[in-house]
């Protein structure tokens, strides 16, 4: 029997490179990035071949180019002598305001849907069950045409006597109509007053957070908020002069020529497309948001609601200050789900004529012909403003997670 030499070690057998995991591995993905990469190229070769042929300038040069067409509601300063890089930019700018608004109201209302489907009172309970059944199960392209076709078609006409609520909001076929803000020099004291409000409120919420902690005792801070949020405001603008005026809206009588209508210009109408589509939105995925606010609320153990209820705390109290926080974070990824459909369905305006990104892109597109890149600023859109919420969700579900010791 042999002896090895103490000073020599022993290596382990050699493997070739094709039975190294690591190794096999790097070569797969090598040659998986090749082919794509080859298929990037052969797409992109032939379809600048194609648009070549076809005599189709591509690039994105006709963005200056003068549009030609108007646009029925402009959040930013439009004209028809503007170019089409404006016209898109009015449509992106619509297409936020629906996602935004949406998301606020589906969230409020999903959530009062959601808790009222858990309550003791049947009649509310069933009701609750009933609206998340009937709406999530009715295609939301039909629901954006009821209430655009059959609800507010049904309003008073431009020659009519307009349907007033409450003294402040008038509707008829043209849709809502109210007071226009038109703010004076001094205004922006406001704002800031706005921006300081919110400020304070967050180091106060940790403060209290804090003081909560450390003591046991609670402070008020919703009420807090709603005071600073509305009485800083409010008393810039008393020590401002009240620079904030308010156009309302004027009904004329021209006569038998012209007839009757509100005056155009004057007050301010939010369009009717913009209503149905948002009520659409909204009511849609708030059914679908209810279901996941029940099934949060059902993930927390029954003892947690003993418990509190065994230190003294009330139904509101503890629903709101012990179940809603722990169900969080299993809501909140189902959540932004619902939020990124919300966002991508607001495509669906095309269908009321809504001028949101894909209607205002596709006129640009049958005027230009720029298939490519119409499309490829429709993707890029949808896609920077879905990573946007992806993002903002995923850091607030990692502030309301459970820190574990």
């Amino acid at each position: 029997m042999a002896v090895q030499d103490q000073g020599m070690e022993a290596h382990p057998p050699r493997t070739s490179l094709w039975n190294d995991p690591k190794a096999r591995g790097i070569i797969f993905q090598a040659l998986l990035v090749a082919v794509l990469s080859y298929l990037v190229f052969w797409i992109v070769r032939n379809t600048i071949g194609n648009l070549e042929k076809q005599n189709i300038a591509s690039g994105f040069a006709f963005l200056d180019t003068t549009a030609g067409f108007g646009i029925s509601q402009t959040l930013v300063s439009y004209s028809e002598t503007s170019s089409y890089g404006r016209a898109i930019l009015v449509g992106f700018f619509n297409t936020l305001l629906v996602a935004v608004v949406g998301i606020i109201a589906a969230t409020i209302l999903g959530f009062v849907i959601g808790i009222a489907r858990l309550s003791n009172n049947w009649v509310i309970s069933r009701l609750a069950y009933c609206y998340v059944e009937v709406i999530r199960n009715i295609p939301l392209l039909l629901q954006i045409l009821f209430w655009y076709v059959a609800a507010l078609r049904s309003l008073p006409s431009k020659r009519e006597e307009p349907l007033s609520l409450f003294g402040l909001v008038d509707m008829n076929v043209f849709g809502l109509w109210g007071p226009k803000p038109i703010f004076g020099e001094g205004s922006s004291t406001a704002v800031i007053a706005f921006i300081a409000a919110i400020v304070i409120t967050i180091f106060m919420r940790r403060w209290a957070h804090k003081r909560q902690d450390a003591t046991g005792q609670q402070f008020p801070v919703g009420w807090t908020t709603l005071g600073l949020i509305v009485g800083l405001p409010l008393l810039a603008l008393i020590v401002t002069g009240f620079p904030i005026s308010f156009e309302w809206p004027v009904f004329v009588d021209t006569g038998p020529v012209f007839g009757r209508g509100f005056q155009l210009g004057v007050g301010l109408n939010i369009i009717p497309e913009l209503v149905a589509l948002t009520l659409a939105l909204s009511i849609y995925t708030a059914s679908f948001i209810a279901e996941i606010v029940r099934a949060g609320i059902q993930a927390i153990s029954h003892g947690q609601t003993e418990a509190s209820h065994a230190l003294g705390l009330r139904h509101g109290p503890t629903l709101r200050l012990v179940i809603i926080p722990q169900a969080l974070r299993v809501i909140i990824p189902p959540l932004t789900s619902q939020y990124l459909n919300l966002t991508k369905n607001s495509s669906l305006a095309v269908a009321i004529g809504y001028p949101d990104l894909v209607a205002t892109g596709g006129t640009v597109l049958n005027q230009t012909g720029q298939a490519i890149e119409i499309i490829g600023i429709w993707m890029l859109v949808y896609l920077s403003l879905s990573l946007t919420t992806s993002g903002l969700m995923n850091w607030y579900n990692q502030r309301v997670a459970l820190i574990e010791r």
